[in-house]
């Protein structure tokens, strides 16, 4: 039984094996395929992320579609909800590809589905444009056939390293504090912060696992005040990062930078907007951002246009501003191959080089995007979050007093 947008409810499975496969591009259109999840834990950000993905199909139709061998085709994209389950989610891939004949997917909603899916589009050599898994691990499995447009998880707050070398003039003499959960998301995120701290050859002097319930950090900063670092790098998702905010306030402790994850989730610079004042915090995407492309323009232009057929949102998620970009990257890479083997459009994807609305994209031979960092924003004394594309628009040092 289908539901808007050509979802289709779970029941729909029992659908016999005979039902005749949708071939991969009907008539003058190309069909894409997608498992989301819109029920279950992921229902929130999988709406987001099809909103993404249906707003880019709209203004690529508007604009003239994708054309192949002279002819122009329009994109459509074929949902299932996976319910926010893995296995539901690879079940549901596999009935795209074998019984839909779809030959062309869009990714989940986060890792997880990700890691769970990814797997059967590469045993049928189905390429995947994914927008929403993040994790280091998907891109070390030897995956030919997946490709990722957002930043992953080695790079969330490896720009903040940058930084601190730009700001220093002799990059090797700085001094950097780390304190990390010890899950797998914040431990890629240390990795690359490591990398990074390896590559200027600067000093770790602290490098602390916080305590697995993330409610004390004391331990930690109380170094943090002996040793002086110049950088205090720290990712515990929401809960860590209102700990850190808050025991960085209660010790009066002031560093030169803080630089950390979930600042918003966490909501940082409204419980403590003192101490949160200079934190430079991550995000995949911002509408200021000073980028655009001719199918989107600018950044603040596609913000502009998907509110106005969302008028739910007051602000744009970045999931959703991701999802489009993924859409994109099948149009260039169809155009590109003038062709619609699925082994000429992964070949073509693989290949993709280009400025979107959203970032740089470019793959590199495992998949994912090297082109497109983190982006860092400072909260300012007014409690603002205000986007940081290089380190002379920074805040530097913190100006906090205590």
């Amino acid at each position: 039984m289908f539901m808007k947008h050509g979802i289709v409810a779970g029941v729909a499975l029992a659908v016999s094996l005979a039902t005749p496969a949708m071939a991969k591009v009907e008539g003058d259109t190309i069909i894409l395929g997608s498992s989301i999840s819109l029920t279950g834990k992921y229902a929130t950000n999988g709406l987001h992320t099809q909103r993404g993905y249906d707003y880019a199909v709209k203004v690529i139709n508007e604009a003239g579609g994708v054309k192949v061998g002279g002819k122009s085709y329009k994109l459509d994209v074929k949902y299932y909800d996976d319910e926010s389950t893995p296995a539901r989610g690879a079940q549901l891939a596999e009935r795209l590809i074998q019984q839909d004949g779809v030959e062309y997917m869009l990714g989940p909603y986060s890792s997880g589905m990700t890691k769970a899916i990814a797997p059967v589009s590469e045993k049928f050599g189905v390429p995947m444009v994914e927008a929403e898994g993040a994790s280091r691990s998907l891109f070390t499995q030897g995956y030919k056939y997946l490709f990722a447009v957002l930043s992953t998880s080695e790079q969330y707050l490896a720009t903040a390293i940058d930084f601190a070398a730009e700001k220093s003039s002799n990059p090797g003499d700085v001094r950097i504090a780390l304190a990390f959960e010890g899950d797998p998301f914040s431990m890629d995120v240390r990795a690359g912060v490591m990398d990074k701290i390896k590559e200027y050859g600067m000093k770790v002097v602290i490098d602390d696992q916080l305590p697995a319930d993330l409610s004390d950090m004391s331990t930690t900063l109380t170094k943090v005040k002996a040793l002086k670092p110049d950088a205090l790098i720290i990712s515990g998702h929401s809960k860590g990062a209102a700990t850190a905010a808050r025991q960085i306030d209660e010790m009066k402790v002031n560093v030169p930078m803080i630089a950390l994850t979930h600042c918003e989730a966490a909501k940082v610079q409204e419980k403590f907007p003192k101490t949160a004042n200079g934190f430079l915090c991550p995000t995949q995407w911002v509408e200021t951002l000073s980028k655009s492309d001719p199918m989107f323009g600018s950044a603040a232009d596609w913000n502009t246009g998907f509110k106005a057929d969302n008028p739910s949102y007051t602000s744009v998620p970045y999931q959703s501003a991701q999802a489009s970009a993924a859409v994109y990257v099948f149009k260039e890479a169809f155009e590109a191959a003038n062709s619609f083997d699925k082994d000429a459009v992964r070949d073509a994807i693989s290949k993709v080089e280009m400025e979107t609305f959203y970032g740089d994209i470019k793959f590199s031979e495992n998949g994912n995007n090297i082109a497109k960092p983190m982006f860092m924003r400072q909260i300012d004394g007014s409690g603002q979050y205000k986007l940081v594309e290089k380190a002379g628009d920074m805040v530097f040092p913190r100006n906090v007093s205590y």
